[in-house]
């Protein structure tokens, strides 16, 4: 073995020490009460959403898990592919943890920064993985969810998965990722869904193109022990047995996409250039299904709306890395800002769903502030 190996092999053994500490430390502490499972079965390394009670809810302590045995397992020959699932039977994983960010934003905790750094880390990871990585998105997906699994090779709905990126809602912007994923859907698809926060529910993901595979939520169990057993995992035979399990599965199957009839508005009236111009587009359009659209973005907030605007149309353009290179300064800008905290109240705190949004109005978000969002942020910016 030449001297480069050697220290390559000590590297990944350090490595593979300090993981099974961590994940000892885990088991010690709580058992199977963890908030996040990582085990080995096989040839897969399964990591399991143990938060059942919070949907699945991502904190930073599960981050800081799950990013260091990731990089292990992928140095790991023992391991061929990743398997990532939640358990409760309602959520693989229903966001971040936001109330938590929002209290360490207003007192200026350092988790505000952490948060959104080490999650991007983990995101990038998953996006840039070099072994093939299973996403069972079975129940609630949203946000954070979002990030642990549509970056991955395969992503498996079932018909309880709800998929949403509804952070407009709570002045925040699509991030995990979305100012890459969105825009490469069909059409405004992405926009729409960027904008708006639609729910897509079941098959609806995987027609969306947010999914790659769909499976029925009673198979799973099944089909996660065809993929353990498999016995030279690799992309092609994970990708053979997806395939057969998918198009086995007759749920929702003759049913068209839930948006099918209104995909010609959506490309339609999104297309434009600025947010103004979409609700402006959707009032003169006058259907029931456009003023429903435009009635739900008036209620959301325009500096968001403005970010994510912005936000989805540079991404169209940009690799994964500079797209979260750019998330990361948004969120920091949020973090500055006022939505997000007047957000979190409405929806989180007080339930009113009543948010008083600062500015209130789209034409009161200038261009200037909106660029300001988007500065580098020197030696505070994200490295991947």
């Amino acid at each position: 073995m030449d001297m480069f190996s050697l220290v390559r092999l000590r590297t990944f053994n350090r490595l593979q020490t300090v993981v099974q500490h961590l994940s000892q430390q885990m088991s010690k502490q709580a058992g199977s009460d963890a908030e996040v499972l990582l085990q080995k079965s096989g040839h897969a390394g399964v990591i399991t959403m143990n938060r059942p009670k919070a949907l699945n809810a991502l904190n930073l302590s599960m981050i800081r898990l799950i990013y260091p045995q990731l990089k292990a397992w992928e140095q790991d020959p023992e391991t061929s592919f990743v398997m990532i699932r939640g358990v409760g039977g309602k959520a693989f994983c229903a966001g971040g943890d936001i109330r938590a960010i929002s209290d360490a934003g207003q007192s200026g905790d350092r988790l505000a920064q952490d948060f959104f750094r080490e999650e991007y880390m983990l995101n990038y990871a998953i996006g840039t993985f070099s072994k093939p990585y299973v996403a069972l998105i079975d129940g609630i997906t949203m946000g954070g969810g979002v990030g642990l699994s549509v970056h991955g090779h395969f992503r498996v709905a079932t018909e309880k998965t709800l998929f949403a990126m509804p952070e407009t809602a709570i002045g925040l912007f699509p991030d995990v990722g979305g100012s890459y994923f969105l825009p490469r859907l069909e059409g405004k698809l992405g926009l729409y869904l960027a904008l708006t926060g639609f729910r897509l529910k079941g098959r609806d993901v995987h027609k969306a193109g947010v999914a790659t595979h769909f499976v029925e939520s009673e198979r799973l169990p099944a089909l996660e022990k065809d993929l353990i057993s498999l016995k030279a995992p690799s992309k092609e035979t994970i990708s053979d047995l997806l395939d057969g399990y998918h198009e086995k599965s007759e749920s929702g199957k003759e049913k068209p996409f839930v948006l099918a009839e209104h995909l010609d508005k959506i490309n339609r009236l999104f297309d434009s250039t600025s947010v103004e111009g979409i609700i402006r587009n959707l009032k003169q359009d006058g259907s029931s299904f456009a003023l429903q659209q435009a009635e739900t973005l008036i209620k959301m907030s325009p500096t968001s709306m403005k970010i994510t605007f912005r936000q989805l149309k540079e991404g169209a353009t940009l690799s994964l890395k500079d797209a979260f290179t750019m998330e990361y300064r948004l969120s920091q800008a949020c973090m500055r800002g006022h939505d997000f905290f007047e957000g979190v109240r409405a929806v989180l705190i007080d339930k009113n769903q009543n948010p008083n949004w600062s500015p209130a109005t789209l034409e009161e978000v200038s261009d200037e502030y909106v660029d300001s969002c988007f500065k580098p942020l020197g030696s505070s910016d994200l490295k991947l």
